[in-house]
C-alpha cells in the first residue's frame, strides 16, 4: 500500500482506486441521504479526502474498509448539519427562503397506482430508517442496502461482529414497532 500517493506516481493509484469504488461510495451516501445530488457531492467529498489523508492510511485494515468507513462518516456528518439547519428554519425563514435543495421527480409512472404504492412504501421505509439512532442506521443501511456482511459492517464502523449483530437486531426491532404503530394508527 503507498504511504505516500505524490510520491508513488500516485494520480493513477488514486484512478484506480476512485474507479473501482465510486459506484458503491455513491450508493453508500445515497442510502443515508435519500437525495441524487446530496449523494453525488458527497461522494465527491470521500475521494477528496480519501486523496487528501492516504498517507495516514494505516493499513489496518482493508482499503475498501477504510473508504466504506470515510463515506459512512461523511453521511452521518451531511445528516448532523441538515438536522440543525431544520431545527433553526423556522428563524431562518423571517430572513429570507430556506435553502431546501431540488428534488428530482421520478420519471412517469407504467401505473400510477402500483408505481405510488410502492413510492410511498419506500418512503416510509426511508423514513422509518432515518428515525433510528445513528448506529442502528449506519448498520441496517451497510447491511440491507449494500449488501456487507457482519464482518465488513464492524470493520467500516470500528466494532465487533457481536455489536454489529446486536445493532441489527435492535435496529430491526425498532424498526418493526415504528411500522406496527404506523399502521395501527392509519390503517
Amino acid at each position: 500500500m503507498p504511504r505516500d500517493l505524490k510520491k508513488t506516481g500516485g494520480e493513477d493509484f488514486f484512478k484506480t482506486v476512485s474507479e473501482s469504488h465510486k459506484d458503491r461510495v455513491y450508493s453508500t451516501c445515497y442510502h443515508f441521504v435519500h437525495h441524487e445530488l446530496d449523494a453525488e457531492d458527497l461522494s465527491q467529498e470521500v475521494f477528496m479526502e480519501i486523496y487528501r489523508s492516504i498517507d495516514r492510511f494505516r493499513g489496518d485494515a482493508q482499503l475498501s474498509t477504510w473508504i466504506y468507513r470515510i463515506a459512512v462518516n461523511k453521511s452521518l456528518d451531511f445528516i448532523r448539519k441538515k438536522r440543525r439547519k431544520k431545527r433553526f428554519a423556522h428563524v431562518l425563514r423571517f430572513l429570507g427562503p430556506a435553502d431546501e435543495g431540488v428534488e428530482l421527480q421520478l420519471p412517469a409512472p407504467n401505473n400510477p397506482h402500483s408505481d405510488l404504492e410502492q413510492k410511498e412504501s419506500i418512503q416510509l421505509l426511508n423514513k422509518t430508517i432515518d428515525s433510528l439512532p445513528e448506529n442502528q442506521k449506519a448498520a441496517i443501511t451497510l447491511s440491507s442496502y449494500e449488501g456487507f456482511s457482519n464482518a465488513e459492517i464492524a470493520d467500516i464502523m470500528d466494532t465487533s461482529v457481536s455489536a454489529v449483530e446486536s445493532l441489527l437486531h435492535r435496529a430491526r426491532q425498532n424498526m418493526h414497532k415504528k411500522l406496527y404503530r404506523f399502521f395501527q394508527d392509519y390503517l
